[in-house]
């Protein structure tokens, strides 16, 4: 008796910590030059940022030059958004023969940097619900 009573205890308490809160995140782009195309977010983490598939991604449709992604389902930690004005419809960023994008791009925390944005200019904590804007 006493070994059943310990194991179920056990269980309750490894369901108590494998409930973890989560959060939402609402990103709002409103400065799209035109509706072509598409708005591509992808939600990343430190070690997935600019190397790896994103955590979570959507593709969301432009109307008036706004396009809004919400994701959901987000345990608190530290992320960062990218998103692209994908205009041809390739799922990719594209670059001129010189390298520099041909495509507007944008980052949570909007850093303005020449070069590729740093993870510590676009992390964002997420601790809670959330909004922000991401200007291209």
């Amino acid at each position: 008796m006493k070994t059943l009573f310990t194991s179920i205890l056990v269980l309750l308490f490894s369901m108590a910590l494998s409930a973890q809160e989560t959060f939402t995140l609402k990103v709002t782009v409103d400065n799209a030059k035109s509706d072509n195309g598409t708005m591509v977010y992808s939600l990343s983490t430190e070690n997935q940022f600019m190397k790896a598939a994103p955590l979570q991604s959507a593709t969301i449709e432009i109307k008036d030059g706004v396009a809004v992604a919400i994701f959901e389902n987000i345990p608190a930690g530290e992320y960062a958004i990218m998103v692209l004005h994908d205009k041809n419809g390739n799922n990719q960023m594209d670059f001129t023969d010189q390298g520099m994008p041909k495509e507007a791009y944008g980052m949570s925390n909007n850093p303005m940097s020449y070069g590729p944005p740093s993870w510590d200019d676009a992390k964002i904590t997420i601790e809670s619900d959330k909004e922000i804007a991401v200007r291209l």
